[in-house]
C-alpha cells in the first residue's frame, strides 16, 4: 500500500526570507490560491508576529483558502501564539507551528537557556497552542546538530503535551543524507509515543543537499516534507518542492511506493508564478523547472530523443505542465483565447482584470508577432500584480547614439501625481535610472543589474532584474518589454516600489527553522 507524504509549502514564509523577495498581501494571495490548486497539504502562510503586513496576509489567506491546512509560525511565547492564532483562526484547517532551538550552541549562545528550560518552554507553548487547535506542529530548530537523546526527550514531551507533528529541521544545511536518514530512524525507534505524531523534515541547501536529505528522511520514515517552490529561501535556499515531488513520482519503486497529492501538471505554471512575483529568476539549468531542463543540444541526445524520448528524458515535459503543443497567441487572438490560456497558467482573473490585460496584450501583439506563456506572465505582472504601486512609469523618451550624448526624459506618477524630468548618463539606461532617481528621490544603491530574453528572436521581450539596497533593506525589481530600456525602467521602478512596501511593512526576521 502507498503511504502519503504531506507536502508542507513554506514559500510564503521561509521562501519570502530570500533577500529582496518580500511580497505584498495581494501577491501572497495569488500564490496561496495556486498552491491550493497544486494540491499542497499545508501552506505556511507566514509569521504573524513579524509585522502588520504579515499578519494581514496570513489572516486573508486563512479566510480565503479552504483546501490545505493554513499554518502560522510562532515562537514559544504566548504573545506569538496569540498573534498566530488570531491570524489563522478563520481557516477551516488552522495549524499553529511553534519552535525553539535545541542544539547546544543555540541554547548556550542565542537562547541562554539550559535544557530543562528549553523543554519547559516547548511543553508550555504546545499546551497553550492546544487551547486553540488540535493541529499543532513543534519544531526543534537546528535539530540536525542537536544531541539525539535530547531530541528524543523534547519531542516526546511535545507529543505528550499535544503536538501532532514534530519537525526535524536541518536549519543550517549541515546534514549528510545517510546521517540525516539515520537520525530520523533513531527518532522513530527511541521516542515511545512517536505513533501519535507525524515526523516532518525541513532542510536547507547550504551544501546543496536539501533535496537529498529530504528524500533520505522520507525513505527512513518521515511523512511530511517542508519545501518551497523553486527552492527559494534565505542563504542557499530550501528544499525544492518540484525536485522532491518529481523524485518520488519518478522513483516510486525506490521510495517505498510513497506518494504525494500534488497535481504535477501545475508544477511549471506555479514555478513561473512564484518567479514572476518574487523577482527571483530560475537558473536555466535548475532541475525540473529550469529553461534547459528538457532541452537537448548534443547531436547524440537529439537523435536518441527523436527515436524515443525516454532515452534521455526520465520524465515527460507534459507531466510538469510543459506542453509541446502550447497555443501561440497573436494580434488576431480574441479575449476568450487569452482567458483560456491564462486559466491554464493559473491566473483566474476578474472581468475587470481581464479587460486590462487584454488591452496590454493587444498593444504587445502589435509589436511582437507571436506571444507565449512568458509574455503573458509579464503582462499580468505589469497590469495586475503591480496595480497599487507608489511609483508608475508614464512616459520615457531616450536619445542615444555614436554622436549623441545619452539623455532620458522620464515622466512617472507618485501616488497618482505626475512628475517629470530629463537627465543624462553614460548610456541610455544610466540616463534613465538617473532621471528616475531624481524624481523618486531614492537613496537606494543598485547592487545588481541583469538582462535576459524571455524567448528567442530579436522581437523577444527583454527581462531585466535589479537588486536595490537602502538602509539595510534589500529589494528585487523585475521588468519586461520588447524595448530593453523600457524593461530596465520598469525593473528599477518595481524595485523602488518593493522598497517602499518594506518601509511600510517592516518585517521582524526571527531566528527560524
Amino acid at each position: 500500500m502507498s503511504e502519503n507524504v504531506i507536502i508542507f509549502d513554506t514559500t510564503l514564509r521561509d521562501g519570502e526570507q530570500s533577500p529582496g523577495a518580500s511580497m505584498n498581501t495581494a501577491e501572497k494571495l495569488r500564490i496561496a490560491s495556486q498552491l491550493e490548486k497544486l494540491g499542497v497539504g499545508v501552506i505556511e502562510a507566514g509569521f504573524p508576529a513579524a509585522s502588520e503586513g504579515d499578519f494581514e496576509a496570513v489572516e486573508r489567506i486563512a479566510a480565503k483558502i479552504h483546501g490545505p491546512s493554513i499554518a502560522a509560525l510562532c515562537r514559544t511565547t504566548k504573545s506569538d501564539i496569540d498573534r498566530a492564532w488570531n491570524a489563522v483562526k478563520s481557516s477551516p484547517k488552522p495549524r499553529l507551528h511553534t519552535f525553539i532551538a535545541t542544539s547546544d550552541i543555540h541554547m548556550a549562545h542565542k537562547l541562554r537557556m539550559n535544557r530543562e528550560q528549553v523543554v519547559k518552554a516547548a511543553v508550555e507553548a504546545v499546551r497553550y497552542a492546544g487551547t486553540f487547535t488540535h493541529d499543532i506542529e513543534f519544531s526543534a530548530e537546528d535539530g540536525s546538530r542537536s544531541d539525539r537523546d535530547f531530541l528524543c526527550r523534547i519531542f516526546e514531551a511535545a507529543i505528550e503535551a499535544g503536538a501532532t507533528t514534530i519537525n526535524l529541521p536541518d536549519t543550517v544545511g549541515y546534514a549528510i543524507p545517510e546521517e540525516f536518514a539515520d537520525l530520523v530512524a533513531y527518532l522513530k525507534t527511541h521516542i515511545p509515543n512517536i505513533n501519535k505524531a507525524i515526523i516532518s523534515v525541513h532542510c536547507h541547501n547550504d551544501l546543496g543537499l536539501a533535496t537529498a536529505n529530504t528524500l533520505a528522511a522520507i525513505k527512513a520514515g518521515a511523512r511530511q516534507a517542508e519545501v518551497t517552490i523553486n527552492g527559494i529561501g534565505e542563504r542557499a535556499g530550501n528544499t525544492s518542492m518540484e525536485e522532491v515531488v518529481m523524485a518520488i513520482n519518478t522513483r516510486i519503486d525506490y521510495m517505498n511506493h510513497v506518494k504525494t497529492n500534488i497535481n504535477t501538471s501545475l508544477i511549471y505554471p506555479t514555478s513561473r508564478l512564484v518567479s514572476t512575483i518574487s523577482g527571483i529568476m530560475v537558473q536555466p539549468n535548475k532541475a525540473i523547472v529550469g529553461a534547459n531542463a528538457f532541452a537537448h543540444e548534443a547531436g547524440i541526445h537529439q537523435d536518441g530523443v527523436l527515436k524515443n524520448p525516454m532515452t534521455y528524458e526520465i520524465m515527460k515535459p507534459e507531466t510538469i505542465g510543459l506542453s509541446s503543443n502550447r497555443l501561440i497567441l497573436g494580434k488576431h487572438s480574441g479575449r476568450h483565447a487569452l482567458n483560456s490560456q491564462l486559466l491554464d497558467m493559473g491566473y483566474n482573473l476578474s472581468e475587470e482584470e481581464l479587460n486590462l490585460v487584454f488591452t496590454k496584450f493587444k498593444q504587445l501583439a502589435d509589436k511582437k508577432k507571436n506571444l507565449v506563456h512568458e509574455d503573458l506572465e509579464s503582462l499580468v505582472t505589469e497590469g495586475i500584480l503591480r496595480s497599487s504601486d507608489v511609483f508608475k512609469l508614464e512616459y520615457l523618451h531616450v536619445t542615444s547614439g555614436t554622436t549623441v550624448y545619452p539623455t532620458a526624459s522620464v515622466s512617472i506618477t507618485i501616488n497618482g501625481r505626475s512628475v517629470k524630468c530629463t537627465r543624462d548618463g553614460n548610456g541610455p539606461i544610466d540616463a534613465t535610472f538617473n532621471a528616475i532617481e531624481e524624481l523618486t528621490r531614492t537613496q537606494s544603491e543598485l547592487l545588481r543589474f541583469s538582462v535576459s530574453a524571455l524567448t528567442g528572436g530579436t522581437d523577444a521581450q527583454g527581462e531585466v532584474t535589479v537588486r536595490l539596497r537602502e538602509n539595510g533593506l534589500i529589494a528585487l525589481g523585475r521588468g519586461a518589454d520588447p524595448d530593453i530600456i523600457i524593461a530596465s525602467a520598469k525593473a528599477y521602478i518595481n524595485g523602488l516600489n518593493r522598497l517602499e512596501y518594506l518601509k511600510e511593512h517592516p518585517i521582524l526576521t526571527p531566528e527560524v527553522i
